[in-house]
């Protein structure tokens, strides 16, 4: 049966002559209003399967419909090549390609809203194209959280393996995607962290949008990182470590995190937790820090 999304808004914006899908949960009317928050998705899944999803039995499975119900005023958005959005140029939808997809997705935001300054959580590649967005557009980032986040990729097993399909990744713009992959992604790291009601949920909201995947964040993860400079993300930062997750060592997340200017900045690991954090069953620890870092009180003394 497939997929349906009820409860928010589609908008649709343009990249020249891409279309970009957008999709918006409003904030709760009944408690403070607490800001604009932007969710940005990794590379094998589209934004609503990931950010807005409902699993029987599960509450609070959409992290966006939690947020909103605490006055964040929900976005995210599909990257070009990924769910609703364009998928008609021949090209892989690189991490710079991600970060230009949130430029205009904020543009077309701050056209409705003003000029609001985001929240901005990526996961995996989205933490990539998160973090390089705020690299780029420092002035549009209120606070940042990098979650599955990798640097340099040095100590990564995950990208250790995944090089090994490099050449076929260079080869071509899309890779397939089915119900094993999607399985594969909570069981190579630690199995058991995610329930399989859950996990078969999220697979078949994500083969409801899409059959095949941009290779483009595959191919900068394997041979290209890293894509950011730390030194040059001066807004506050919140990196989120799942326990079990192999996309980066820790040595490799501490040392990004040392290098980050901003004062303001976090390091939590996530206790039996592997990749696809909001998929784990510990998924309301990372709800909590997310929302603990968002709506800690501004510093009195900066110094």
């Amino acid at each position: 049966m497939a997929t349906t999304w009820t409860g928010g808004e589609e908008h649709w914006t343009h990249k020249g002559d891409v279309k970009l899908f957008l999709w918006h949960r409003k904030a709760a009317a009944n408690v403070p209003f607490a800001g604009t928050l932007l969710f940005v998705h990794g590379s094998s899944m589209a934004s609503q399967p990931t950010f807005d999803l409902t699993v029987p039995g599960r509450p609070d499975s959409s992290a966006m419909q939690w947020f909103a119900e605490r006055g964040f005023d929900t976005w995210t958005v599909d990257h070009e090549g990924y769910g609703r959005s364009s998928k008609h140029r021949e090209i892989n939808c690189d991490i710079s390609n991600g970060a230009d997809d949130l430029k205009a997705a904020t543009d077309y935001i701050h056209s409705l809203k003003g000029p609001v300054k985001f929240d901005v959580y990526g996961i995996s590649s989205g933490a990539l194209r998160a973090a390089m967005f705020a690299e780029r557009h420092p002035e549009r980032v209120n606070k940042l959280a990098l979650d599955a986040f990798v640097w340099t990729g040095e100590g990564s097993h995950t990208l250790e393996n995944r090089r090994k399909k490099l050449p076929e990744f260079l080869a071509k713009n899309r890779r397939p995607i089915d119900r094993a992959f999607v399985q594969s992604i909570f069981d190579r790291d630690h199995p058991d962290t995610a329930d399989q009601a859950t996990i078969e949920a999220f697979a078949q909201a994500i083969l409801t949008l899409d059959s095949s995947m941009p290779t483009g964040t595959y191919v900068d993860m394997c041979s290209r990182l890293p894509v950011v400079n730390p030194e040059k993300i001066n807004v506050p930062t919140l990196i989120l470590r799942g326990e079990f997750d192999g996309i980066a060592s820790f040595e490799d997340l501490i040392a990004f995190y040392g290098k980050l200017p901003h004062a303001n900045k976090q390091f939590s690991v996530m206790k039996g937790i592997s990749h696809a954090s909001f998929q784990q069953k510990n998924y309301k620890m990372v709800y909590h820090l997310l929302h603990s870092y968002l709506t800690m009180p501004e510093p009195v003394y900066v110094g």
